[in-house]
């Protein structure tokens, strides 16, 4: 008997920009399901062993959270720049 195991993760940031950002951290590995707003995005991974889909998702996980951090930075140094108009 084979198990199949499926994991599924929804990503919505704080601007429209950002959440593309992700997504295309993800383009080279994933099938990207955008919502109809085109708010939030969501991918699904599945694998036949649990330890490969740990694995999957922890080199996807990876690439979001540098992704993140980089986007991040870019706002903290934005906001504290002094071409900043407002």
């Amino acid at each position: 008997m084979t198990t199949s195991w499926s994991l599924s993760l929804c990503v919505q940031s704080k601007t429209s920009a950002d959440t593309k950002a992700l997504a295309d951290a993800l383009v080279t590995d994933e099938e990207i399901h955008w919502s109809a707003s085109k708010e939030s995005f969501e991918f699904h991974l599945r694998e036949q062993k649990s330890k490969d889909l740990r694995a999957m998702w922890n080199t996807r996980m990876r690439g979001i959270i540098a992704v993140d951090s980089l986007l991040s930075s870019l706002s903290a140094k934005s906001e504290g720049s002094s071409t900043k108009t407002d």
